[in-house]
């Protein structure tokens, strides 16, 4: 059956647009029945939307990378260990599709967030909007935005992480391909690992193509077992760039300390 999507205006909030006026497709990409859209969450630890954004789209927030008045840090991933490459992430306010983005698709993952959350016996209750989300984060002290943007080379690589900024958290997030694989760069592919308990990891190499975005699990996801719901442990990563760059968008929608 096909759900009806509402977001709440918030203060300041443009049209759902880039900053170019162009629309984007996030409306187009969860308006297939959205229990389909998700299920390969609960299935295989990961879901692809394809074509979540528009080539222009893709184009434009890659640019955005040599704008420093658009971020708040750059990270060079050598210099802690992390892989190599570098990230920056985005200062508010944030460009309008990045935040029209995060919003939406929040209010999508929220029920899915509490029925994780409730099969695996922990305290959630995620709020229906990320604004009230949000609010809650910087109760808990962690008021700096974790959108960012990410900039790989040849030879460079994300070393397998969990995106973890204090004790608040939201378990889902998104990552969107800017650039065309193949033409762009080659190498440089998706992967996830999962640990179940008692047994060996795991590997996913997800496939995708520009403008796809794929939502994953921030660091646990539940597995239905004989009995009862268990955590599998889940971590994420870049394979090593060959030739060209890489730029992707991550969404991540808990705030940092």
């Amino acid at each position: 059956m096909k759900r009806s999507h509402k977001v709440r205006p918030r203060p300041g909030a443009g049209p759902a647009a880039a900053d170019n006026g162009q629309t984007f497709a996030v409306d187009t990409a969860v308006s297939c029945p959205w229990d389909a859209a998700v299920a390969p969450l609960a299935d295989v630890g990961h879901s692809v939307l394809r074509g979540l954004l528009t080539p222009a789209q893709c184009t434009e927030l890659a640019s955005f990378y040599d704008d420093p008045s658009r971020f708040r840090s750059r990270v060079m991933m050598a210099r802690h260990g992390f892989g190599r490459g570098q990230y920056q992430y985005f200062r508010e306010p944030l460009p309008i599709l990045v935040g029209e983005v995060r919003a939406r698709m929040y209010e999508r993952l929220a029920p899915v967030a509490n029925q994780w959350y409730a099969s695996l016996g922990l305290s959630g209750d995620f709020p229906a909007y990320l604004e009230d989300f949000r609010a809650r984060c910087r109760a808990a002290g962690q008021s700096r935005p974790t959108p960012l943007l990410l900039k790989y080379g040849p030879g460079d690589y994300n070393r397998l992480h969990r995106d973890v900024y204090g004790p608040t958290l939201f378990p889902i997030q998104l990552t969107v391909l800017l650039s065309r694989p193949g033409v762009d760069f080659t190498g440089g592919e998706f992967v996830l690992t999962e640990q179940s308990p008692r047994m060996q990891s795991r590997a996913h190499v997800v496939p995708l193509s520009l403008g796809d975005g794929v939502l994953f699990p921030v660091s646990v996801r539940p597995e239905q077992g004989p009995r009862r719901a268990h955590q599998v442990q889940v971590r994420h990563g870049v394979s090593t760039i060959h030739t060209g760059q890489r730029f992707s968008l991550g969404v991540i929608f808990h705030d940092a300390a």
